[in-house]
């Protein structure tokens, strides 16, 4: 380099991420990272300041019933149990709030939930595969399926199979289709009637009302469980 030139300047090219600005996290990400707060800041109730009525009944940290309070005096009985106060029956006169630990109840409660909901049955169809004159005593262990997955609330196909020259006598099939149907007639009804599909015909029998009832109360008693906690 020359004496008489300028000085050049020692420069070094920055990547293009270097120059912008910083990003929010992903959708993804953003959930991970706030899921804490947000678990807490977004309950189904009001919680503490967000209670704005004057007066509230209040049940208090364990579990006794201290009457009508005023709200300013039930979030100062919460602070000195260092728990929360979580408004748990909205719609009573006055609202009915209790002093419990947030966290941890919404932990139990989701709990309990996901206990419920693995109780509930989940709708499936089962089905039966039969031939054409099955004898009665093989038929039988077909139908005393066929029974129990409908008390539980599933749906149930029954197919008859046909070969060869049996498909000249499809009556022979429909009569058995039809006493099958009505050897479960107590406990179903017939969804889809008797129909061909290529060498195959069958019926699709559903839970009757009896079978709808039982799986219910099972329904019912399980999701009773999860709110009472």
């Amino acid at each position: 380099m020359n004496s008489h030139d300028p000085p050049r300047k020692l420069t070094i090219r920055l990547p293009l991420w270097y120059h912008q600005p910083a990003q929010k996290p992903a959708a993804g990400w953003a959930s991970v990272l706030y899921s804490k707060e947000r678990y807490i800041a977004e309950p189904e109730f009001r919680v503490n300041e967000a209670i704005r009525v004057p007066d509230v009944r209040l049940i208090g940290p364990t579990g006794e019933n201290l009457g009508v309070v005023p709200t300013r005096q039930a979030l100062q009985i919460a602070r000195d149990a260092d728990m929360d106060l979580v408004e748990v029956s909205p719609t009573a006169e006055p609202p009915v709030c209790r002093v419990l630990d947030l966290g941890k109840f919404l932990y139990e409660r989701e709990k309990k939930e996901r206990e419920a909901k693995k109780a509930q049955t989940k709708i499936e169809i089962k089905e039966i595969r039969l031939r054409p004159k099955t004898n009665s005593a093989h038929r039988g262990f077909k139908v005393d399926d066929a029974r129990r997955w409908l008390n539980q609330g599933h749906k149930v196909r029954v197919t008859i199979r046909f070969r060869g020259r049996e498909m000249d006598y499809p009556e022979i099939a429909l009569e058995d289709l039809k006493e099958i149907a009505q050897a479960l007639s107590d406990v179903s009804v017939i969804e889809q009637p008797p129909m061909m599909e290529g060498r195959t015909m069958l019926v699709v029998l559903g839970p009757g009302k009896s079978a709808k009832k039982k799986v219910a109360v099972q329904a019912e008693s399980a999701e009773g469980a999860a709110v009472e906690g």
